[in-house]
């Protein structure tokens, strides 16, 4: 989620709790009345907010690929023309969301198949987007890369990147600005070597 200067709405408080919860104990571990106590509501309070459960979730991971796919093309607009650059910005922004939105990492891996279909499709949909507009500025950087290696080393990137909630509590890290640093080193290192001549292509 979006990192906020201003004090987040009860919306955003309400959906920060969720996500916390779901991902500690399953989409059907928590109630709406514990959702309502970690925000100081009750339960039946939230529905002036959401219709349920099933709503919060598709709010955050639907809003999540939105923000992810919006950000990655203020980025292109913003880049200056430079690819290497872009890719750095790139991933600069994700690394942003696999440290601080850790929560929907597993949201995604474990209830994505929770969503109705229409809200699945969408999520599936800004996601390809958000993949194509980092297969472009890689096959920028590494033209001999055919277009399925780069999408298979960008998916690749994607899933180191996305490792964060297998890393330990926060204060197991190295810091946060050292995660940050050494998950750029080696997303940088991994699209190098997808690049280098004799470097296996995709089918």
């Amino acid at each position: 989620m979006a990192t906020r200067t201003d004090a987040p709405t009860r919306r955003e408080q309400i959906l920060k709790e969720a996500a916390r919860l779901f991902a500690e104990r399953g989409f059907h571990g928590v109630g709406v009345d514990e959702i309502g106590a970690a925000v100081g509501i009750s339960g039946p309070g939230l529905y002036r907010h959401f219709a349920g459960k099933d709503a919060m979730l598709a709010e955050l991971l639907v809003g999540i690929s939105e923000q992810l796919l919006t950000g990655g093309k203020l980025r292109v607009a913003e880049s200056g023309g430079s690819p290497e650059a872009l890719l750095d910005s790139l991933i600069e922004g994700h690394i942003d969301f696999a440290l601080d939105d850790r929560p929907l990492i597993t949201l995604h891996d474990r209830e994505l198949d929770r969503l109705r279909d229409t809200d699945r499709k969408l999520v599936r949909q800004l996601q390809r987007q958000y993949v194509e507009l980092w297969v472009t500025v890689v096959r920028e950087i590494h033209p001999a890369l055919a277009e399925p290696s780069a999408r298979s080393a960008v998916h690749s990137v994607f899933g180191l990147l996305n490792s964060t909630p297998h890393l330990g509590r926060p204060g197991s890290l190295p810091g946060r600005a050292g995660t940050a640093e050494l998950l750029h080193r080696m997303a940088r290192g991994a699209f190098a070597a997808a690049g280098e001549p004799g470097a296996p292509e995709a089918s």
